[in-house]
């Protein structure tokens, strides 16, 4: 196993086995992605689309090989034997660290469809994979302050529109739909200066949630949510490829959706929305409470 080597040998050594793995079926994605972009057809776009989810599906998968390999300790993962490859998914989860990705491409890769993230529009400037995110049409989601809302509110009408747009290429192939409901990683500075009322998350942001049910809710099987906890501290991206993560524990839930989620106006109706936050906010104490068990039973190991 590789974890034997020392970690800063065995960081470098995953570092360059990341590099060229994403060189390699990025190529191939760009080579593919290029007629795609020639031809903007429908009839094209349904069938490019489905070889492009495969290219990036086998670059997850040799990056959850070599995963294994750098791992000291095995991942307790629970709730994936029931999941199904096919249909339409929406996916919660909570968000510490950029390992998250890794650990939830690793954990549903091809027992799901891909996952689809919504990103930060300042991601699509990362060399090689911010181009390997447009190409597979990843949302990319401007961020405004709050003061800037309240001097131009028409500015909240761009992401609706720009998940309006992604959610139409996502529902011609199955598609699941990555949210990380918190919005930014998870640190004790923001916990405290939010005064988040729960002890280990931010709180929930509905926005991205209830606009992709607005535009496919119809479509999706059910909810897959997801809770992952670093029992021995939360790991950096340096660390995590050093092997030096303290343990891995991944919890998935298969919840229905409720039904008038997919047809309920977020936006114009108060109502609506007071009862989503209302089911976001036990989603997200069921959470909570589940970190807190995670981290008591392993302190009893």
């Amino acid at each position: 196993m590789l974890a034997i080597l020392p970690p800063f040998l065995l960081g470098c050594l995953s570092l360059t086995l990341l590099i060229l793995n994403t060189l390699f079926w990025c190529a191939l994605l760009f080579s593919f992605s290029l007629v795609k972009l020639l031809l903007p057809f429908h009839a094209v776009r349904v069938r490019m689309d489905p070889l492009l989810n495969r290219i990036a599906t086998a670059w997850i998968t040799c990056n959850s090989l070599w995963f294994g390999l750098i791992q000291k300790r095995p991942w307790r993962v629970e709730g994936v034997d029931d999941l199904r490859y096919e249909g339409w998914y929406l996916v919660n989860c909570n968000h510490q660290s950029w390992v998250d990705i890794f650990v939830l491409q690793r954990v549903l890769n091809r027992r799901i469809p891909m996952l689809k993230f919504f990103l930060k529009q300042q991601l699509i400037y990362v060399p090689v994979i911010g181009l390997a995110w447009w190409a597979l049409d990843f949302p990319f989601m401007k961020r405004h302050s709050k003061a800037a809302l309240r001097r131009n509110p028409e500015l909240r009408l761009q992401d609706r529109e720009t998940t309006r747009r992604a959610c139409e290429k996502f529902a011609l192939v199955p598609t699941s739909v990555m949210n990380f409901a918190e919005g930014t990683r998870f640190t004790a500075a923001k916990h405290r200066d939010q005064s988040s009322p729960y002890r280990h998350l931010l709180k929930p942001k509905a926005g991205a949630m209830a606009l992709a049910l607005g535009a496919m809710g119809d479509k999706f099987r059910s909810l897959i949510d997801v809770t992952i906890v670093y029992p021995g501290g939360t790991p950096t991206f340096w660390q995590f490829l050093c092997g030096r993560t303290a343990g891995v524990v991944v919890q998935v839930r298969q919840l229905p959706l409720p039904m008038e989620f997919s047809t309920g106006d977020y936006g114009g109706d108060s109502a609506f929305r007071s009862r989503f936050h209302q089911w976001l906010a036990q989603l997200w104490e069921q959470k909570d409470q589940q970190i807190a068990d995670v981290l008591a039973a392993d302190q009893k190991r």
